[in-house]
């Protein structure tokens, strides 16, 4: 779907008359890639972690050189149009320095911040991208839990597959203008 969606931009902006350069390129550090190459180690009983940083860029250079090649073909394929004779390699010479004054920039431009998100964890690698996560389906109840408010006749029903969370609360919403609740705008509950 991104190729899709970058080769309809890059189309788009040709016929518009704008001089479009659509450059491929494979990257040694993508999590699909990085990915790809942990699990071809691990299927030989090889840790990422064992191999140090040097050794595992080596296993990344020869995935690049015997699929790279492959992922091209299946642009082609797809009738993506790039420009397939530039195609780059996120660590060809020149490049690396780009990438960081590139990232450097956007740094200082504020397009790149740290800060506290909500992120994937895993207590063994620590944070996760969205790909890497693998999502099951699993049947669960839905708990009904009933908040009394100070008057203790009212109360407020909510809720939640989660009903542990429930000794964590601290603060119960209602929207202000659903009649059912207007009645319990400024009240507290127990």
């Amino acid at each position: 779907l991104t190729l899709s969606l970058q080769d309809i931009l890059a189309r788009y902006k040709r016929m518009d008359g704008y001089k479009t350069l659509y450059q491929p390129g494979l990257d040694h550090a993508g999590i699909a890639t990085q990915n790809v190459v942990e699990k071809q180690l691990l299927s030989q009983g090889i840790k990422k972690e064992d191999l140090g940083r040097e050794e595992f860029i080596k296993k990344v250079w020869e995935w690049k050189e015997k699929s790279g090649g492959a992922i091209l073909e299946q642009m082609k394929h797809l009738g993506v149009s790039a420009a397939f004779s530039r195609t780059r390699f996120t660590m060809d010479k020149g490049l690396q320095r780009a990438v960081k004054l590139a990232f450097l920039k956007w740094y200082e431009q504020g397009l790149i911040v740290q800060d506290n998100y909500m992120v994937n964890w895993c207590t063994k690698d620590g944070a996760l991208s969205d790909i890497e996560v693998e999502y099951e389906e699993r049947k669960g109840a839905l708990y009904y839990i009933r908040y009394y408010l100070e008057n203790q006749k009212d109360y407020l029903v909510v809720a939640t597959t989660r009903p542990e969370t429930l000794f964590g609360d601290s603060a119960l919403m209602v929207n202000p203008n659903d009649e059912r609740y207007k009645h319990l705008v400024g009240q507290k509950a127990i």
